[in-house]
């Protein structure tokens, strides 16, 4: 069934007022009309399913049928930290890994980055991004919207390690820690009353360099391998996310 997310004043208690490019969508796109239903969220505390009762120019409004609940967030919360990548691969990266269930997104800056960051552009970009989240969010009947922050450079990012139960950096080694051993200490001490924060830190094209793995163990990040293979950017986050939401049981793990 269509999902759509709304902002909390537009979810009344009874109805629902949707506008903009969403309404579009309703009328134009899925030819909407009196009597078809639909699900609507304002991605923090409400979600229900919907029926049309008035479409008009640019507008349509909906009834609430019934209230559903909010159950398909996952238990932990991962923020995928994504040095900038080439091309339309960022993109990738936040459609598929907010797919998979990532909550939020912070694009960095560190030293084998080679897209030349122009915050003209970026702003530009940036409104893409989060457009991709939300209908990312819609397709895969998501709770909530990931959010994409604005991009910050390596050295701003470090200071935010503190503000996460886990750092998670994405190094390849020949040994070293892999991120299965790290996820299973992890998981057997969760904290109890809130939900675990993790940070996942992928890499650009030519991966970090060993003194960027070196300041971000300093300042609490583990270090831990994806498997044997070399990975590409833009699948390393997915299949790192993966990972952990298994290892907490989001996918049958135990």
């Amino acid at each position: 069934m269509q999902r759509y997310f709304v902002s909390p004043e537009q979810f009344k208690e009874n109805t629902v007022d949707i506008s903009g490019e969403d309404a579009r969508h309703i009328s134009k796109v899925m030819r909407g009309k009196a009597g078809d239903q639909f699900i609507v969220s304002d991605g923090v505390s409400r979600e229900a399913l919907v029926e049309i009762t008035a479409i008009e120019q640019g507008a349509v409004t909906a009834e609430v049928v019934r209230r559903l609940e909010m159950t398909h967030e996952p238990a932990v919360k991962v923020t995928v930290a994504q040095s900038l990548p080439k091309g339309d691969k960022m993109e990738t990266v936040i459609q598929k890994c907010t797919e998979i269930g990532a909550v939020s997104f912070v694009p960095f800056i560190s030293e084998r980055t080679i897209v030349q960051y122009d915050a003209k552009k970026e702003s530009k970009r940036l409104e893409r991004w989060n457009k991709i989240a939300k209908e990312a969010a819609e397709q895969s009947h998501r709770n909530t919207v990931p959010e994409v922050a604005q991009p910050l450079a390596w050295k701003q990012l470090l200071p935010a390690f503190r503000n996460y139960d886990a750092v998670y950096f994405c190094y390849e080694k020949e040994e070293g820690l892999q991120l299965r051993d790290a996820l299973r200490p992890f998981m057997q001490a969760l904290p109890a009353d809130r939900p675990p924060r993790v940070l996942l830190l992928v890499g650009p094209e030519g991966g970090f360099s060993e003194e960027e793995c070196r300041q971000a163990e300093e300042a609490g990040a583990a270090s831990v391998g994806l498997g044997k293979r070399i990975l590409r950017c833009e699948t390393a986050g997915m299949v790192a996310l993966a990972c952990i939401l298994y290892e907490s049981g989001e996918m049958g793990g135990v």
